[in-house]
């Protein structure tokens, strides 16, 4: 792994994961797109577009709703969707230049939302990025994770890490090639 910023850990690829001996609670929450957020997207994009539903015909589509691949036949939406936007709204601060806005697939419809906590094993690719941003919403940093998707456990203890830096606010799971939104990363302090 690789960092964009000195303020953020560097963790070898090469490194096998620390021993533990006791698990500890995570420092920080996943979430999904919230469901008012959603409900807005369906009806309108953060491009200002109103998209079509449609029934994913093979499946594994990554759901930013519930954080899991689609299945064969479910409705879906591919949308336009700006996540530090909705974050720095609850905030009452300006994304600046970092209002980024990119394509998501979610429910057509209005789902459960994700089932369990912790990083979202069913989305991990072999590349990700984990970004990571201050409470004025810039980019303090990040950390590339290059893991196969059978070690995609251990990004709940590189979140946990970058959590450690105390001016880290929030944190955006990417897709490394394509830098779609994946989920986002919250602190529990």
């Amino acid at each position: 792994m690789t960092t964009m910023n000195a303020n953020v850990p560097t963790i070898p690829v090469a490194a096998p994961p620390k021993a533990r001996t006791t698990r500890t609670a995570p420092s920080f929450e996943i979430r999904a797109i919230a469901p008012d957020v959603l409900e807005r997207l369906r009806v309108g994009d953060d491009a200002g577009r109103v998209r079509e539903i449609f029934a994913d015909p093979e499946g594994g589509a990554p759901l930013r709703c519930c954080l899991r691949r689609s299945r064969a036949g479910e409705r879906i939406m591919l949308v336009s969707y700006a996540p530090l936007r909705a974050w720095a709204l609850e905030r009452g601060v300006d994304p600046g230049a970092y209002d980024e806005v990119g394509p998501v697939f979610v429910h057509g419809d209005p789902c459960g939302g994700p089932e369990g906590g912790g990083y979202p094993v069913g989305l991990h690719g072999s590349l990700r990025v984990l970004r990571a941003y201050d409470a004025r919403g810039r980019i303090r940093g990040g950390v590339t994770v290059e893991l196969p998707v059978e070690r995609a456990g251990e990004v709940d203890g590189l979140l946990a890490e970058v959590f450690a830096d105390p001016g880290v606010a929030l944190v955006h799971v990417r897709a490394v090639v394509f830098g779609c939104f994946l989920a986002e990363a919250r602190p529990l302090r």
